[in-house]
C-alpha cells in the first residue's frame, strides 16, 4: 500500500493499516544482542578506515610548512640552512626526487630540542614546566552527552603533545570513544583503570585487617580480583600509542562493572575513601613524575568513576554548547557537583572535628566551562548572555563548528591526524584555528597556575 502522508498535516493523515504493514515484529532481550553485534561489526569496519595494514595506527608525516608554521618558531629558509649544517640531526624524507621534507613528530621533537639548547634565547622552543612540580590532572566532564567532551579532551591532548608535553590520557567512559581515536587495545577491565582502583581499596583493606589482628579480631579475607589487583601498578595498564608523547590507560565496556563493585566495596569499609583511588595510585605509582599533562575523559554521568576523575583532577573544563538546554543542564551539574562534595566534606569533617584532625576541603586550580560547535551567526546572543551570568568561569574562546573536525572523524582521527594535502593548505589552517585557539585559552590557564604555584613555592624557601 502507498504511503498515505502526501498532504501532511492534519495530522499526517497515517492509515493505521498501513503502519502496522510497515511494523516489524515486537523485540525481546535477544534483538539487543543482534542490534549490539551490528554496531559492533560497523564500529570495527569503520575504525579500520584510520589503521595500517598491520591493524594499528601511525601519525602522519609534518612537513616543512607545518613545522615552519606552527610547531618550532623558525623561518623555513633557517630551518633548511640548520638541516644543511648539521647533517646529524634528522634530515626528513622527501616524496619526490626534490621534494618537500616531510619529518616524523618524533623527529620534529628531535629537532625542537636542538633549537631549544642551540636556537634563539629570545624564543621559546620548548613548553614551559616549572621544575620540581607534579604533572597537571586534567578532567573534561559533564554529564549531557553530545557537548564535545571526547573530542575536546582528545585535541587538547593532541594540542599538547605537539607543542612538546608528554601526554597521559586516561579514558574512564566505558564507551571507549576516546580509546578509539588513539586506537587503544582493551581486553577486559583489567586493561583499564579498575585494577588501580581494586588496588587502593585492597590497600585499605589490608591495613584495617592489620589494625584488626591486633585488636585480636578475625581480618576480612581479600577475593581473588583483590588479590590480582595488589600485584598491579599504573604500568600495567599504560599503554604506548601511535603518537611518540602521548600515553594512554584506556576503557572498554566492562569498565562500567566499577560502577557496583565501587559501592559494594565502600559498604563494606566506611574508611576508605573512595574518591582518593586514582589520585593516590597515580601518584604511588611515579605517573605524576613521568608526564607533564594528564588528560582525564569521564562519563556522561556523575558515577562513581567520574567522581574519582573529578576528585584527581588539579583542572576541570566543561564543555556545553550555546543553547538553553545545555546551558540549562551545566548548571544542574554544577549543582550536582556542589552537593556530591560538599557531602563528602560534611561527612569526613564530622570525624576529622572528633578526632582533632585538620578537616578536608577539595579545591581545583581552576574550573572553565567552554563552548563547543558554537555558531557565530546563531548563537552570538545567547553565548553573550552566558558568559554575562558565568563570567570568568566561561572562557571567553567558543569553538567553532567546523565541516573539518567532521572529515578526520569518519576516519576515527582527530583534526591534528589529518593530512593537509586531503583538502588544501588553507582550508585546512582555517578548520584547525578553532582548536588551536581552545588549546591557546587551556595553555595560558595552564602556564598562570604553573607560575603562581612555582612563586609560592619560591616564597615558601625565603628566610
Amino acid at each position: 500500500m502507498a504511503r498515505d502522508t502526501a498532504g501532511l498535516p492534519p495530522y499526517f493523515n497515517i492509515d493505521p493499516d498501513a503502519a502496522l504493514a510497515d511494523l516489524d515484529p515486537p523485540s525481546d532481550t535477544g534483538d539487543f544482542a543482534r542490534i549490539a553485534s551490528a554496531c559492533a561489526q560497523g564500529r570495527a569496519d569503520l575504525a579500520s578506515r584510520g589503521l595500517n595494514e598491520t591493524g594499528g595506527k601511525q601519525l602522519r608525516l609534518f612537513s616543512t610548512w607545518e613545522i615552519t608554521r606552527y610547531l618550532i618558531p623558525v623561518a623555513q629558509a633557517h630551518f633548511r640552512r640548520v638541516l644543511k649544517q648539521h647533517p646529524e640531526l634528522p634530515q626528513g624524507q622527501s616524496e619526490t626526487e626534490g621534494g618537500a621534507k616531510w619529518f616524523t613528530l618524533d623527529e620534529v621533537l628531535t629537532l625542537r630540542g636542538f633549537f631549544g639548547a642551540q636556537g634563539s634565547k629570545a624564543k621559546n622552543y620548548l613548553p614551559y614546566r616549572p621544575p620540581g612540580l607534579p604533572a597537571k590532572l586534567v578532567a573534561v566532564a559533564n554529564f549531557k552527552g553530545g557537548v564535545g567532551k571526547t573530542s575536546t579532551a582528545a585535541h587538547l591532548a593532541m594540542s599538547a603533545a605537539l607543542d612538546g608535553y608528554r601526554v597521559l590520557v586516561i579514558d574512564l567512559d566505558s564507551q571507549g570513544s576516546m580509546t578509539s581515536i588513539f586506537a587503544g587495545r582493551v581486553e577486559d577491565e583489567w586493561q583499564t583503570a579498575f585494577p588501580l582502583l581494586a588496588r587502593h581499596y585492597g590497600e585499605h583493606l589490608r591495613a584495617d585487617n592489620q589494625r584488626r589482628m591486633d585488636r585480636g579480631e578475625a581480618p576480612q579475607p581479600l577475593d581473588d580480583s583483590l588479590s590480582a589487583a595488589m600485584q598491579m601498578t599504573a604500568g600495567d595498564v599504560i599503554q604506548k600509542t601511535h603518537w611518540p608523547n602521548i600515553d594512554l590507560i584506556g576503557a572498554q565496556l566492562n569498565l562500567y562493572w566499577a560502577e557496583f563493585q565501587i559501592p559494594v566495596w565502600r559498604m563494606a569499609a566506611r574508611g576508605w575513601k573512595l574518591w582518593d583511588a586514582l589520585t593516590d595510585r597515580l601518584e604511588a605509582d611515579g605517573v605524576l613524575a613521568d608526564y607533564d599533562l594528564v588528560f582525564i575523559d569521564t562519563p556522561p554521568a556523575l558515577g562513581y568513576l567520574t567522581i574519582n576523575g573529578l576528585a584527581a583532577a588539579d583542572i576541570l573544563l566543561v564543555p556545553l554548547g550555546a543553547s538553553f538546554l545545555e546551558f540549562d543542564s551545566t548548571g544542574r551539574f554544577f549543582d550536582m557537583l556542589h552537593s556530591t562534595f560538599q557531602s563528602i566534606e560534611d561527612s569526613e569533617n564530622i570525624a576529622a572535628r572528633a578526632l582533632g584532625r585538620p578537616e578536608m576541603a577539595f579545591e581545583w586550580d581552576a574550573v572553565r566551562a567552554v563552548i563547543t560547535r558554537y555558531d557565530a551567526a546563531q548563537q552570538g546572543e545567547l553565548s553573550s548572555l552566558m558568559q554575562a551570568y558565568l563570567g570568568q568561569t566561561l572562557s571567553p574562546h567558543r569553538q567553532d563548528f567546523t565541516a573539518l573536525i567532521g572529515q578526520a572523524g569518519e576516519q576515527v582521527s582527530g583534526i591534528y591526524e589529518a593530512d593537509y594535502r586531503d583538502f588544501n593548505r588553507e582550508t585546512y589552517a582555517r578548520g584547525r584555528e578553532t582548536f588551536d585557539a581552545t588549546y591557546a585559552a587551556f595553555k595560558r590557564l595552564l602556564l598562570g597556575i604553573w607560575r603562581r604555584q612555582e612563586r609560592a613555592g619560591a616564597g615558601a624557601t625565603l628566610p
